[in-house]
């Protein structure tokens, strides 16, 4: 567990130590019943056992069903609302090059009167590179618990793009190969990258509409969100949207590289098929002219000829060296 004081105006924080025994945890449970006007908490959990978050749930307010969530970590990116609490459900994400793989997470986010809880599940960490965000400009700040959902989500949506980027370079590459002259069948790694994106698009797609619930939807005071905010939150949801397009088309041109890698594949085995039926051909007349002199009748023409050995062997190299000919000419060999 961490725990952060801020105060919104002078942008000033305060460390409050605390561990993951239940004696720890009571300095946090202290210093948050003892906020001050203008004051506002942020306490991140990471993997939190269901009973040290149903303990702090306790002191917060929070919904049983909010705590349910947050613990068994499966949830689609969604908002809801319980009471005058605003939780928001998120995935985080990072894309792996060696493996050509992109890795999912969970963030819970809890947004009260008062503080902001955030539960994370996988090693992603949104929440720090948001506190340095802090420290670098304290005006942030001035939003209060808002700030801290504002700036999380620009951190994800970051990242989003980020992946969204390395997959398009790995997408470029694989289709260099597939394009190439080697002959070598790249579905199976197209069908991999496939699959990423799927899960990319899965964690991205559901993103959009809570992002516009957000902007749309009520605040705490029942009258929406402070006006100054929602340009903050509509510039997150633009950068969003172009990552929700990007991924789209990813997906698209996927299909379109798969089914170039089949056509290809498919145009191999024509070629194959052609050749073996060109020498299929050109052994067909030595083994026709052969199969008919070796009916071995006692009349058949040449048979006491004494050329009519080299003839044989000599027509059926000139019929077999005409085909090769015209085959090879032809592109089939």
């Amino acid at each position: 567990m961490e725990c952060v004081m801020y105060e919104e105006r002078s942008g000033r924080s305060e460390s409050v130590e605390c561990g993951m025994e239940e004696e720890a945890c009571q300095p946090v449970l202290k210093r948050l019943r003892g906020l001050g006007e203008g004051e506002f908490a942020w306490v991140r959990l990471f993997d939190p056992a269901e009973a040290e978050l149903t303990r702090l749930a306790e002191e917060l307010g929070l919904h049983p069903l909010a705590v349910e969530d947050a613990v068994q970590a499966q949830q689609r990116p969604k908002r809801e609302r319980f009471g005058d609490v605003l939780a928001v459900a998120l995935k985080t994400l990072w894309y792996v090059d060696a493996e050509m793989s992109v890795e999912t997470g969970e963030l819970m986010v809890f947004v009260g009167p008062r503080y902001v809880l955030t539960v994370r599940h996988g090693p992603a960490d949104p929440a720090t590179e948001a506190a340095r965000r802090f420290e670098a400009d304290p005006d942030m700040l001035r939003f209060g618990p808002l700030s801290v959902l504002h700036a999380v989500l620009d951190v994800v949506v970051d990242a989003y793009t980020d992946a969204a980027d390395k997959v398009r370079a790995a997408l470029t590459k694989l289709e260099d190969r597939v394009f190439s002259t080697s002959r070598v069948d790249h579905t199976e790694q197209i069908y991999s990258l496939k699959r990423e994106v799927r899960e990319f698009r899965d964690a991205v797609q559901p993103l959009v509409p809570v992002l516009q619930s957000i902007l749309t939807g009520p605040g705490r005071d029942g009258q929406g969100h402070p006006p100054k905010v929602l340009p903050y939150f509509r510039d997150v949801a633009d950068h969003l949207n172009r990552t929700d397009t990007e991924v789209r088309s990813l997906d698209e041109l996927l299909n379109s590289v798969l089914d170039a890698q089949q056509a290809r594949v498919g145009t191999w085995q024509n070629d194959d098929m052609r050749r073996i039926s060109a020498w299929a051909a050109i052994f067909a007349i030595p083994t026709m002219v052969a199969g008919v002199y070796g009916m071995n009748f006692e009349h058949m023409p040449e048979l006491g000829w004494s050329y009519g050995y080299p003839l044989a062997l000599g027509l059926m190299a000139l019929a077999s060296g005409l085909l090769y000919r015209a085959f090879r000419r032809n592109g089939w060999l």
